[in-house]
């Protein structure tokens, strides 16, 4: 938090952080100094200790760092303007890191992260508030969590959260998903177009990744067991088609989370860019959600496996879908009480309310952006231009409205659902958004509170004479995989680690002397690299809610799903760092890279993975 002083009047002012760190450099501006003036004496004082620092000044202003050893109440004073005044508090620069530090060994050892993450908020007013832990408690209350709710841009990602998890809710009441699911279904006749057609309704259902769930795993057990696919293989290709899918799409139940963690860590650097836009650069450098959709279409289609999984499959083929002794869900209430069990199963119940979503986006950012570049005069421009002014948050409010409207009207009108049922229907869609708005809620709270002790600062600080910028994305992902992995929470994860990283990036890129071009190559790419990285535990750790859904949905032992997922996920996680994070970093263009891991995963597939078949193909008539 900054503030500017105009003392009596005058147009003087000084602007200083209100918490600095000691020894950490800190920004300072003293402006609209008289001319006459060439240096300033700046007053440094705490109690008995008194520090005099002179200030060139160039224009009558001094704009730079420095940095203090002092602790507690500083006060700044000017000799020359006496009226320049201004008190802050320094603190130690370690318990910089101790809010986010706490809320990721919290997570790690509690694996409740929105308990992890108030406890780290909580810990961060302590030390802005003087060290006061009842004044703080009230602060994060009362100025932390209101500020973040009251912030417009916030609030726009949560309505649009909320709207679309009903519109979720409508479509998955209403048979729209389960009919999309029977139009796949009908295709599924042998074991290799069994798989690929479980693999291509895990890509159909791309708006949320508990519907793709509970959705494919149900449906296409009772198929992919007539056609003697294991129930391992099963839970890996409804597994790997949730998180990584939803996670891509530029219309999902985890877009408005997405965009709302980087657009709160734009704002950390000061950035103009749009968030929308930036989400959609940061696409083709998310190679382990692309290498694992990949890799899933790759193992199906060429019926090899290796490792645990290829003796799974060869089990099955005898008949043993599931292996003697493993523990199956008996309870499978929880994955089904969000499907259709009427008759009126119709694919356009879901495809028109989510085409209406996209095409309603597209067509609110052309429509936000146009306006924006007119008020500036501009009127020769190309899509570049148009999204990088629109307005995203609104395109997606209206958007996701419409579709809500769109989805009623379509229920009410053939009556499948009556009217107190649809609004039911609606409403728990709604509602199982509301775990994603808390933990996206207290991810903006952290960022806020990490924003004001200066938790970059003092990373960058300790790390920037030392830390390769172009190895930064890599890095991140390592970091976030770790993190995710451990703690089962992508959007934990994703919370904790945006507000670091991204003014990390800027930050050592900057003293890297990197060009602007540069500087948002590695921007982008550490934004990918928290996005993928998260992906990846929500994958394939056994802590992780999609990983246990996939497993119950498929009726899998789900430590023989873990066990038999994790060896593809870390082929294809070690793949991506060394030919996607890495080159890319250096301006490798993204695109090959992605054809070059496309053909690793193949190579690899081909060398270390076995043909599974019998002599006569298994059929389903």
């Amino acid at each position: 938090m900054w503030l500017s002083i105009a003392p009596f009047g005058k147009s003087q002012t000084i602007s200083v952080p209100d918490i600095i760190l000691s020894d950490i450099p800190f920004h300072i501006t003293i402006s609209n100094v008289p001319d006459s003036l060439t240096n300033i004496t700046l007053i440094i004082s705490n109690g008995d200790k008194t520090e005099r620092k002179i200030l060139q000044l160039n224009e009558g202003k001094y704009d730079s760092t420095i940095s203090l050893s002092m602790l507690g109440k500083i006060n700044f004073n000017t000799v020359e303007v006496k009226e320049i005044k201004k008190e802050v508090r320094s603190i130690p620069g370690f318990l910089s890191i101790v809010p986010p530090l706490i809320a990721i060994l919290l997570a790690l050892f509690l694996r409740q992260v929105i308990v992890a993450l108030v406890f780290g908020v909580f810990i961060g007013c302590v030390f802005i508030y003087d060290y006061n832990p009842v004044y703080a408690l009230m602060r994060m209350i009362d100025t932390i969590t209101l500020n973040t709710l009251t912030d417009s841009s916030n609030m726009s990602i949560i309505v649009f959260t909320l709207l679309f998890g009903g519109v979720v809710g409508l479509i998955s009441a209403n048979g729209g998903t389960n009919g999309m699911a029977n139009l796949i279904i009908r295709f599924a006749k042998t074991r290799r177009s069994g798989m690929l057609s479980s693999w291509l309704l895990g890509i159909v259902i791309f708006f949320d990744d508990y519907a793709n769930t509970l959705i494919v795993g149900n449906l296409m057990r009772p198929i992919t067991d007539k056609l003697k696919i294991s129930r391992e293989k099963l839970a890996f290709i409804v597994d790997s088609t949730s998180a990584p899918v939803t996670s891509l799409f530029i219309v999902s139940t985890w877009i408005g989370f997405e965009i709302g963690l980087i657009q709160d860590g734009l704002k950390l650097i000061s950035s103009t860019e749009n968030a929308y836009d930036v989400f959609l650069q940061t696409i083709p450098y998310r190679f382990y959600p692309i290498a694992m959709i990949f890799f899933v279409f790759l193992i199906s289609f060429t019926k090899r496996d290796y490792g645990a999984m290829y003796k799974a499959e060869m089990r099955a083929l005898n008949g043993e879908v599931v292996r003697p002794g493993s523990k199956i869900p008996d309870d499978l209430t929880e994955t089904t009480n969000f499907l259709h069990n009427g008759k009126k199963t119709r694919w356009y119940n879901a495809v028109f309310p989510i085409l209406f979503l996209v095409l309603g986006t597209i067509f609110g950012l052309a429509y936000t952006g146009i306006i924006s570049l007119h008020e500036q005069g501009v009127f020769e421009f190309g899509i570049r231009e148009i999204i990088g002014n629109s307005d995203s948050n609104k395109a997606l409010m209206w958007s996701s409205l419409s579709s809500c409207i769109l989805a009623i009207l379509m229920t009410l009108s053939q009556r499948i659902l009556n009217l107190s049922e649809t609004i039911d229907a609606w409403f728990r869609g709604i509602r199982s958004m509301l775990l994603a708005v808390i933990i996206l809620m207290l991810a903006w709270e952290i960022s806020s509170v990490t924003e004001q002790i200066q938790t970059a600062n003092y990373i960058i600080h300790m790390l920037s004479d030392s830390l390769n910028p172009r190895l930064i994305p890599v890095i991140v992902f390592i970091v976030c995989a770790v993190t995710s992995f451990s703690t089962g929470s992508s959007w934990g994860t994703m919370a904790i680690m945006m507000p670091i990283v991204i003014p990390l990036s800027h930050a050592v890129t900057g003293l890297a002397g990197m060009n602007e071009s540069n500087s948002t190559l590695i921007l982008h790419g550490v934004i990918s690299s928290v996005l993928a990285g998260s992906v990846f535990g929500d994958h394939c750790s056994p802590i992780a809610d999609t990983t246990i859904l996939s497993s119950m949905a498929s009726a899998c032992d789900h430590i023989d799903h873990v066990r038999t997922q994790l060896p593809y996920a870390l082929t294809a996680a070690i793949i991506c760092m060394l030919v996607g994070d890495i080159p890319t970093a250096y301006n490798f263009s993204p695109y090959l890279s992605i054809l070059i891991i496309f053909g690793l995963l193949t190579a690899v597939i081909l060398i270390f993975g076995k043909k599974i078949e019998l002599n006569s193909e298994v059929k389903v008539d």
